[in-house]
């Protein structure tokens, strides 16, 4: 049985303002029900379109994520007023128009070491967010992208095998392949663990990278986080035929 559910779009404008729409109807039935919603964000060029597009919508909805906690997926290990800072994108694109409260930010603090950061972001999201019997924080909504490389948060290929099975909720990653080197990503067991996972793979050059991903002995981050999961929505505007 296919655990994934792939979503087709012509372009990423398209594809951006469809999953913030999708988002927002889940904002509003948390909000409904008066339940906190713990969500974990990723950048990359995808997010530059879905932050907006998630801000615009919220205003014209009247759909405001007051109960939503923001973690992220992984940090680069910059300031985060840094061009290059996941926060940074999220806290200008996204939090600023919408009037985010500081309360519902916890972000990675990516201008410490990287093992520091990652010791404070694991201590941070098990504080807020119930954990399951493996420790893992169950968060409601995981949104990845996909690099040209199939990686997923800063899960890249070629880890060794102790780091691909690590049970650590958030890592350090000193040698990352795409620069800066130094970062710190959620493991494959926390995005196990979730409730849900949104992929948003969009852009040129990936269509082989998706297309492995989404075969059943495929190699990739995004292979090994869909082989660990019973179900995972993929939003792409990439044509595989």
């Amino acid at each position: 049985m296919q655990n994934f559910e792939l979503i087709s779009f012509a372009t990423a404008d398209e594809l951006a303002r469809a999953v913030a729409g999708a988002w927002l109807d889940e904002i509003a039935a948390a909000n409904r029900a008066g339940k906190p919603q713990y969500v974990a964000l990723s950048g990359g060029r995808i997010a530059q379109k879905f932050f907006p597009s998630v801000a615009a919508l919220a205003k014209a909805k009247q759909v405001l994520p007051v109960g939503v906690h923001f973690f992220w997926a992984d940090e680069r290990c910059v300031p985060p007023t840094d061009a290059e800072s996941n926060f940074a994108d999220a806290r200008r694109l996204l939090f600023e128009p919408l009037n985010i409260s500081k309360g519902q930010i916890h972000r990675i603090h990516g201008e410490e070491l990287p093992e520091i950061a990652a010791a404070k972001a694991t201590a941070e999201i098990c504080r807020i967010v119930p954990c399951n019997a493996e420790r893992q924080p169950v968060l409601d909504l995981i949104f990845l992208g996909m690099g040209e490389d199939g990686h997923v948060a800063s899960l890249f290929p070629g880890e060794a095998e102790s780091l691909v099975g690590d049970k650590t909720v958030y890592r350090a990653v000193k040698n990352s392949p795409k620069p800066p080197p130094q970062r710190v990503t959620l493991g494959y067991a926390a995005i196990a663990a979730a409730r849900q996972v949104w992929v948003l793979a969009s852009g040129t050059g990936k269509a082989a990278a998706l297309r492995e991903s989404l075969g059943s002995s495929g190699q990739t981050p995004l292979a090994r986080a869909l082989q660990s999961r019973s179900h995972t929505r993929i939003f792409s505007d990439i044509l595989l035929s």
